[in-house]
């Protein structure tokens, strides 16, 4: 009895439903927990800097190098309920990159994923490497990693129930996205082309105000944009500029290549942190071509090509007729037993003219147009799972072609062609492939610990110029002194890390001043740049400290295999010199 009702207890907990919520469980603990352990990222402290300036200063203007608003005014908006600091201003990428997982649930109830591929899709998503560490990070592609997902999410609904509330919230995802990133546009675009696949396919069917729903839908994404652009209408004239000023700068940036890589640089990511999920989107996409199918029918023709006799092909050469018996078996049923085939058996153009004895009308494309603009006329039936994985394979090999060619090599970009992946990993899921997915995310489980969560300075791409740990010293330092000279551009991210009243005691002079100018100043504390610095300061003591590290190539291309088990090795960086007003008495 005890027996049978701990087997129902464990059942009950293994349920789809509750694996699924032990999956978005960890999801959230790997978002929340400890979400400040690492300094912020050099780009996270200019975005939460400026940010900061909009809630004390009121000042922000778009500028396409740090891309769109939404970041900005979001997070002022946090900060103005909890408080600024590092722990509040990465809330909303981890909690977006955590509603990720949730969001599968409606595409379940669909019927466009089964159980298995829910919840390993889940699963993937829960511990990928990248979306653990850039769900813990303040840059914009957690963002449109959402809003990708919610306009998925909408449209799917949309042509399941023709409700115009699934176009609205369409609308809100891409003016959302496009007002969070300039890559938005890539994504909307390939779910555009493929909906035009599905709708001149006839595998969907445009409801009867699909016009209304458009137009309003283009109303909210617009309007969006217009509101966050302008500044909340503080500039007006960047409401229709700001995509000129977004194509300019990065149609420059492409072509200066500032961070420039190979064309397969995402796939050496990939190979880094993501190998369980690469490969079985490999096989996923042979699974969906059918590539066994092809190479068994390819077999199957070339063996019985091989059986013809030779004789065979002369009454065909000579113009003589085969004798019954000479015909193979299975042609010659219909000749004996003078049935016909069944219907099932000819191509349906061909079954309707042998039905009706009439030829069968080929409809024009004009024709097929004012049929699909009216909603009229037969749609396909689909294999829903089939279907969202050929829209995953397609929007995956679109992303991976558009960011091996975009000349800004960037890590963060990887989440744009992991998310499709992903779904394309799972496509015919069985329970062997479920247990094989789950055993191979041990791998990254152990990448994403190591990578978000070791309190130290990591020898890896993903951190691309990570602010280092040795600045809490630095920090330390300055929080003892009175005066603190700042002689270099290279402060970064001091600026945020010392706002408010607190910089008051830090002159920044952003490049290295005349040693008269140190010593008038009366500084307790003096910041250089190590690549322009002073030899010696009269009455200070020197110490070097990394600002930023980055993993250097260079340093480690003779021992790739090494590292990459090792992890470890020599890492590039950039250096402070401090220099120290040594107390009175003392000799320096």
């Amino acid at each position: 009895m005890k027996a049978a009702v701990l087997t129902t207890r464990v059942r009950e907990r293994l349920s789809f439903e509750g694996l699924f919520l032990l999956i978005l469980l960890a999801t959230i603990a790997l978002r929340f927990y400890f979400l400040d352990l690492k300094l912020f990222h050099h780009d996270e402290a200019i975005h939460a800097w400026f940010s900061y300036r909009l809630l004390t200063e009121g000042t922000y203007i778009y500028d396409p190098m740090y891309h769109g608003p939404f970041l900005f005014y979001t997070t002022a908006g946090i900060f103005s309920l909890l408080g600024d600091s590092d722990l509040v201003g990465r809330l909303l990428p981890a909690l977006l990159g955590t509603l990720l997982v949730p969001l599968l649930y409606p595409i379940y109830k669909l019927g466009y994923l089964d159980k298995k591929q829910t919840l390993v899709a889940a699963l993937f998503l829960a511990v990928s490497p990248n979306m653990v560490y850039f769900s813990r990070f303040l840059r914009n592609d957690i963002f449109i990693a959402f809003f990708s997902m919610v306009m998925l999410v909408a449209l799917l609904y949309y042509f399941e129930q023709h409700k115009m509330r699934y176009a609205l919230i369409a609308g809100a995802a891409i003016g959302l996205g496009m007002s969070a990133k300039e890559n938005m546009p890539i994504i909307v675009l390939t779910f555009g082309v493929y909906l035009l696949y599905l709708v001149w396919t006839r595998r969907v069917r445009l409801p009867a105000r699909w016009v209304r729903d458009l137009v309003l839908g283009g109303l909210v994404a617009v309007g969006i944009m217009a509101v966050l652009y302008s500044s909340l209408g503080a500039h007006p004239d960047l409401i229709t500029t700001w995509w000129l000023k977004a194509i300019e700068h990065w149609t420059a940036m492409h072509q200066m290549q500032r961070l420039g890589g190979p064309p397969y640089f995402y796939i050496l990511l990939f190979l880094l942190y993501e190998v369980p999920i690469l490969i079985l989107a490999v096989v996923g996409t042979l699974q969906f071509i059918d590539i066994s199918g092809a190479v068994s029918r390819w077999r199957e023709r070339r063996a019985r090509h091989k059986e013809v006799p030779e004789a065979a092909a002369l009454p065909i050469e000579s113009g003589e007729a085969l004798a019954v018996e000479e015909v193979p078996e299975a042609a010659a049923l219909p000749i004996e037993s003078g049935e016909a085939l069944a219907v099932e058996e000819v191509p349906e153009v061909a079954a309707q003219f042998i039905e009706s004895g009439e030829a069968p009308k080929v409809q024009g494309w004009k024709d097929r147009l004012r049929d699909i603009l009216s909603g009229s006329g037969e749609v396909r039936q689909i294999d829903r799972q089939e279907e969202l994985a050929r829209f995953a394979i397609f929007w995956m090999i679109v992303s991976i072609v558009a960011y091996a060619y975009i000349g800004e090599k960037v890590p963060w970009l990887i989440l744009h062609q992991l998310l499709p992946m992903i779904f394309v990993a799972v496509y015919a899921m069985t329970t062997k492939k479920a247990t094989i997915a789950a055993v191979a995310s041990i791998f990254l489980i152990a990448m994403t610990l190591h990578v978000a969560f070791t309190p130290a300075d990591i020898n890896e791409p993903i951190v691309q110029v990570q602010n280092s740990e040795d600045l809490r010293e630095v920090f330390a330092k300055i929080d003892a002194a009175d005066r603190v000279a700042v002689a270099t551009d290279t402060y970064w991210p001091l600026p945020w890390y010392y706002r408010g009243d607190r910089g008051s005691k830090l002159s920044y002079y952003s490049q290295k001043v005349s040693e008269p100018t140190i010593y008038g100043g009366d500084f307790d504390l003096v910041i250089t740049h190590d690549a322009d610095t002073y030899p010696t300061l009269e009455g200070y003591t020197k110490e070097t400290f990394r600002l930023n590290y980055w993993f250097s190539y260079e340093e480690n291309k003779n021992r790739l295999l090494e590292y990459y088990v090792l992890r470890d090795g020599k890492m590039g960086s950039r250096n402070l010199e401090v220099f120290s007003r040594a107390p009175a008495g003392t000799t320096a």
